[in-house]
């Protein structure tokens, strides 16, 4: 079930995407806003901050919250993750864990959990089709922890799940970028194809471009072990 966040990040996206909030004005001051999306400030400044990763608002400290056209986002205008954890450092932690969780989902298979991840695929693909980049994003992190889970290593799996909110937030951030917003789903396809044939080496190599690949995407460059 969703979040409170999560929907009202799903109308807001809404409302920008109609016009409603058009690019370049400012969303309206959070007592107002909360009120009339029926939620407490809490959960509109977590929606507020999955829409500034997507790259479709921007924080103007001491003037408000502006809509923006989506564009190339550069490391250092990047804020803090979760936990003050920056967003190098993020890409880091995963190009360490993920790799692993893919290699061996590729040797735990099953006809239910790839039916489960292709699902997944699906449902991420209808949400870009539909610009709908809150719920691509979701999917997006429902296909890393579905990987995780069915790495068969319940160690690796807690690990994955316990810094999800870090793994949601780096997710979203490449999304920014409007002229690649595919490209994580063509390369989780590439993945999960190697992950079907059972191939590990395939698998870990699939996610670790995808990493390097999504990391680039928003001009983060890290040191990988």
């Amino acid at each position: 079930m969703p979040s409170v966040s999560s929907i009202a990040a799903q109308t807001l996206q809404r409302r920008i995407l109609d016009g409603h909030y058009a690019a370049g004005a400012a969303l309206p001051g959070q007592r107002e806003l909360a009120e009339s999306l029926g939620i407490s400030r809490a959960s509109l400044r977590e929606a507020i901050s999955t829409l500034e990763a997507l790259g479709m608002l921007r924080s103007a400290p001491g003037k408000g919250v502006f809509v923006t056209a989506g564009s190339h986002v550069k490391a250092a205008d990047l804020p803090a993750g979760p936990s003050a954890m920056p967003p190098d450092a993020i890409f880091q932690m995963r190009f360490v864990i993920e790799p692993a969780n893919a290699a061996l989902a590729a040797r735990q298979r099953s006809d239910d959990s790839l039916n489960a991840l292709r699902e997944c695929m699906a449902d991420m693909q209808r949400a870009l089709g539909a610009s709908d980049l809150v719920t691509a994003a979701e999917c997006d992190l429902r296909f890393h922890l579905g990987l995780a889970e069915l790495s068969g290593n319940p160690a690796l799996a807690a690990m994955t799940q316990h810094f999800q909110a870090q793994l949601a937030y780096s997710l979203r951030l490449p999304f920014a970028d409007r002229s690649h917003i595919w490209h994580p789903a063509d390369e989780h396809n590439v993945i999960l194809a190697a992950v079907a044939a059972g191939n590990a080496a395939a698998a870990r190599k699939a996610m670790q471009q995808h990493l390097i690949s999504a990391a680039g995407r928003v001009g983060i460059t890290f040191t990988k072990p």
